[in-house]
């Protein structure tokens, strides 16, 4: 490496927050970049280990220590080029991902991992006012015509991946934007918009045609796609949320997380929402059931709307502060994190379950709660009551909508429901048809959607031209 003694010499850090009483007063992001400076003295910590964990801990396996030793040396613009030969949108996980790199870093090993986000960030935005990152068109047309349905982030890569080496890609979105759960789940406060349509202008560039206000399976069937295109790749992610069916679930104030978020990011955007009953936080008690990402976002969501309180409740019992590096490390550890919107004020209780809801005139006022043990069951007078407003669902997703695009073909299903499909050729039961993305491996990261769209673009290439160059 440049630096063999930076990570002796040189203490972490990373960026900051602005202060939650100032963040919460609006919807824009509020991470604070560290100086370039800064970031070559980070990159400077990243040690000759022999062996890289963090490539295996990064589902694209990002070459994160030749772009840091490209960083520190100041070679910022072929540390963006080996950026994004592994990896379409480094703006979109230098942003939302939870950086399970950092968690196989050797240096995590001390608790005090290279700030491999914060880098991987500063070069990818960088890259761009820099004008570096610009369309790459391919330079011959193979004739081969694919459609990709969804147009989330495992859609866009691949789509960006098969237009770049010269298919004609059509990409089918049933909202009024592309961007599937990077523009209507995540709240603009962790990733604004703009970013995504950067990213879209740079694709129809390279020629991806985007078709919006299409739902497949609704508008316009699978089979039709089937016989006018020569492969179709199902990107359409899993949005069957998880539901509590309960006592008291049919009252008013109690809706999916996946109701309540995209609302706020088409107010934010200036889109129309089409719903007629808005769900608004604003001077309500929140209690959000769910303790991951989704339900972090809703509370930070909550508070910019103007709730008077928000409690999470977790059904999981509370995970230890510091997990045993001997056990866990390079793997992704089971360990005590408080999100940004977690510290802007929200109370949490682990080990509950809900075992009712109650309320009056047909809308919800109370949770009606108790501690469960290890094994998820009651413990005896351990039921107390929580005041709630507004209940928000947010315990994940099971699988793919079924209903539509899913029974109209049979495609075959795994055990959890997911559309069947492996992850070497991503082909579903049905010749032309690939899975990728959520909708193939269930509800996931953002980063792995975007491994499995690179990967299902490298297997549709092949399946259309007898071999491929594009990695996988």
């Amino acid at each position: 490496m440049g630096k063999i003694t930076g990570f002796l010499e040189i203490e972490r850090q990373d960026r900051a927050y602005a202060p939650a009483s100032d963040r919460v007063r609006h919807f824009r992001e509020f991470v604070i970049p560290l100086e370039e400076r800064d970031v070559g003295r980070q990159a400077a910590r990243c040690m000759d280990c022999g062996i890289p964990y963090c490539h295996n801990g990064c589902p694209v396996n990002n070459q994160i220590p030749d772009w840091n030793d490209l960083v520190y040396h100041g070679d910022w613009r072929e540390a963006a080029i080996n950026l994004h030969s592994t990896n379409n949108f480094p703006e979109f996980t230098g942003r939302i991902c939870p950086a399970p790199c950092e968690a196989s870093c050797t240096l995590n090993l001390d608790d005090a991992p290279v700030t491999i986000k914060t880098i991987e960030c500063t070069i990818v935005d960088k890259a761009w006012e820099e004008g570096w990152v610009a369309a790459e068109p391919a330079e011959t047309q193979t004739g081969k015509r694919v459609a990709i349905i969804g147009s989330g982030p495992a859609g866009l890569a691949a789509a960006q991946q098969l237009a770049r080496v010269g298919h004609e890609v059509h990409v089918f979105e049933k909202n009024c934007y592309p961007g599937g759960l990077l523009r209507y789940g995540i709240p603009d406060f962790k990733m604004e918009k703009w970013l995504i349509e950067r990213r879209v202008r740079q694709m129809e560039a390279e020629g991806v045609s985007f078709h919006c206000k299409v739902n497949v399976g609704a508008d316009k069937k699978l089979a039709e796609l089937e016989a006018e295109f020569d492969a179709v790749l199902l990107a359409g992610g899993a949005e069957k949320a998880r539901d509590l069916p309960i006592e008291g679930r049919d009252l008013q104030g109690i809706e999916f997380a996946m109701d309540f978020l995209p609302q706020q990011n088409r107010r934010v955007a200036g889109e129309p929402d089409g719903k007629s009953e808005p769900i608004l936080a604003a001077g309500k008690h929140v209690v959000v059931i769910g303790g991951g990402d989704t339900g972090s976002d809703c509370i930070g969501t909550s508070f910019r709307q103007g709730a008077l309180s928000v409690t999470q409740l977790e059904i999981m019992p509370e995970p230890p502060l510091k997990e045993n590096k001997l056990l866990t490390w390079p793997n992704w550890p089971l360990k005590m994190r408080t999100s940004s919107s977690q510290a802007e004020g929200a109370e949490r209780a682990f080990s509950v379950m809900t075992a009712k809801f109650t309320g009056v005139n047909g809308r919800v006022q109370k949770l009606h709660c108790t501690r469960v043990d290890e094994k998820f069951q009651h413990v005896p007078g351990s039921e107390f009551e929580l005041k709630a407003d507004l209940v928000l669902l947010a315990m994940g997703f099971v699988s793919p909508v079924h209903e539509g695009m899913i029974q109209e073909t049979g495609l075959e299903l795994d055990g959890r429901g997911n559309v069947k499909a492996n992850d070497r050729e991503y082909r579903t039961s049905r010749e032309k048809l690939f899975a990728a993305g959520d909708m193939r491996r269930g509800q996931s990261l953002v980063v792995w959607a975007i491994r499995e769209g690179r990967q299902a673009a490298h297997a549709i290439d092949k399946f259309l031209m007898g071999k491929s160059d594009l990695p996988r």
